[in-house]
C-alpha cells in the first residue's frame, strides 16, 4: 500500500511492510506529525523536525520509547543529553521531563504506551 494510500485510510494495514520514513515529509521550519496507530493501549506517531527544531522540556503520565528513523538530535531525560542518530533507541520513562533539538534533519517514530 503506497504511503498516500495509507494518509488516506487513516490506518496501517495489517500484515504489509511500510517505510515509516516516508511517511511524511520534511518542512522547511516545521515539526510535521501523523499519528499512524492508536488503541486503547497506546500510540504510534511519526515525526519530521527541520534543523534547529525542536520540542521544550516537559512531562508525560506515560512511558515511551522514540526510534530515530533519519538524522540526528540532542535528547534529554531527566536531565541526561543523548546524542542520537538514526536506529538509535530512547526510553523515556513516565514523568520524567523530557525535550529536544534537531541537530540535523530529522525523523522519528514515538510509541507511547498507556497500559
Amino acid at each position: 500500500m503506497s504511503v498516500e494510500a495509507i494518509a488516506k485510510a487513516g490506518k496501517l494495514p495489517s500484515a504489509e511492510a511500510i517505510a515509516a520514513a516516508e511517511m511524511l515529509q520534511y518542512q522547511e521550519g516545521a515539526i510535521v506529525s501523523r499519528t499512524i496507530l492508536k488503541e486503547g493501549a497506546g500510540s504510534v506517531t511519526i515525526f519530521a523536525f527541520d534543523e534547529g527544531q525542536g520540542l521544550t522540556e516537559h512531562t508525560s503520565p506515560f512511558d515511551a520509547l522514540v526510534y530515530l528513523l533519519d538524522g540526528e538530535a540532542e535528547i534529554r531525560v531527566a536531565g541526561k543529553p543523548i546524542q542520537a542518530r538514526t536506529g538509535d533507541l530512547i526510553w523515556m520513562p513516565a514523568n520524567q521531563p523530557h525535550g529536544l533539538k534537531a541537530l540535523t534533519r530529522f525523523k522519528m517514530m514515538l510509541t507511547m504506551l498507556r497500559a
